[in-house]
């Protein structure tokens, strides 16, 4: 028997993976701006690739966000 779709607490498990992307993003940055210039530039590149797909995610949760607040009024 299956479980019902249970949607009350998607915004706030949405809301968090936000606030979590936003922390690594923002570690990320300031670990390029602390060692960028001791680390290789292949690894420099890959830190500056997931901070744009980072950048992506966020802005989908959010997305995401609006849809089910939408469909919890």
């Amino acid at each position: 028997m299956s479980n019902p779709d249970n949607r009350k607490d998607n915004v706030e498990h949405l809301q968090n993976a936000v606030e979590n992307t936003i922390e690594n993003y923002r570690e990320a940055e300031d670990y390029l701006e602390e060692f960028g210039d001791e680390i290789p530039e292949h690894e420099k590149t890959q830190i500056e690739e997931k901070n744009e797909r980072r950048k992506h995610s966020i802005s989908g949760f959010r997305e995401e966000i609006k849809d089910e607040a939408k469909h919890q009024q």
